[in-house]
């Protein structure tokens, strides 16, 4: 903690990360990890307007509010560092890929009823199970296993489309997720060497940078995948001429 400045929430009850607390302010404990989630739930919101303006399926929509709500809760949590604001942002995290395995794996699911309903039961069980006991490497490694079986049909959506625009997309999910990776490994493993350094990188807000874009990556993919299959004619458009999404042509009949 900076000398000279108290801290409104309180003693620490959750885990930490390489930052110093209440630097700029009592009320951020970690400021960097704290507003570098901004633009995940900036890049959430441009896919939210894409994805209502151009009527895709509710479940696209689903998905970028579930991407802002994990924002919203890794925020309070790095403001606050208390144990039910980290759950407010480790529970989140599993629903949302509970959602990105509903999407991904529904199309070839022939009892419609029953994925859904399963995945829903299974995401309130594990937030009971999480508020009443306190996982940590149990966490992590539930999480990555969700993360893994989400890779063969993302493999899967990949070689089939023929997109070079779609394709690069899948490339730039890639590339985010390994750069992000490797900022939360270089700031878990070698964070008392950084501590004395006299700049900090800010190996985890640069992670919720990378994975802010990241989402984004794979959310506009798999909008382009689904509107292939539903035969919508999708292109990859690009606003301004960088930032891109998906544009669509629904038949007339739609």
């Amino acid at each position: 903690m900076a000398e000279g400045i108290s801290s409104f929430w309180g003693p620490v009850t959750s885990a930490e990360w390489c930052e110093k607390n209440y630097v700029y302010s009592s009320y951020i404990a970690e400021f960097f990890n704290t507003i570098s989630n901004i633009p995940g739930i900036l890049l959430a919101l441009a896919g939210l307007i894409n994805a209502f303006r151009q009527r895709f399926e509710k479940r696209f929509s689903i998905l970028h509010i579930s991407n802002m709500i994990l924002a919203i809760g890794s925020m309070l949590y790095h403001a606050t560092l208390q144990h039910m604001q980290q759950q407010g942002d480790e529970t989140p995290m599993v629903w949302e890929m509970l959602l990105y395995i509903y999407i991904l794996y529904s199309p070839d699911w022939h009892y419609r009823s029953t994925m859904p309903t399963f995945l829903f039961f299974y995401g309130a069980a594990f937030a009971i199970v999480h508020a009443l006991v306190r996982l940590r490497m149990g966490f992590k490694v539930h999480y990555v296993i969700l993360c893994l079986l989400c890779v063969p049909r993302m493999y899967k959506y990949y070689i089939y489309t023929k997109d070079a625009s779609a394709k690069r997309l899948a490339k730039l999910y890639l590339a985010t997720i390994f750069m992000g990776s490797l900022c939360w490994l270089f700031d878990r493993l070698f964070c008392n060497n950084i501590s004395r350094w006299y700049f900090n990188p800010e190996g985890h807000a640069l992670w919720h940078v990378l994975m802010g874009f990241n989402s984004y990556f794979a959310n506009t993919f798999l909008m382009f995948c689904r509107a292939q299959q539903l035969g919508w004619n999708p292109k990859v458009a690009h606003f301004m001429g960088f930032f891109p999404y998906v544009k669509i042509q629904k038949p007339k009949t739609q």
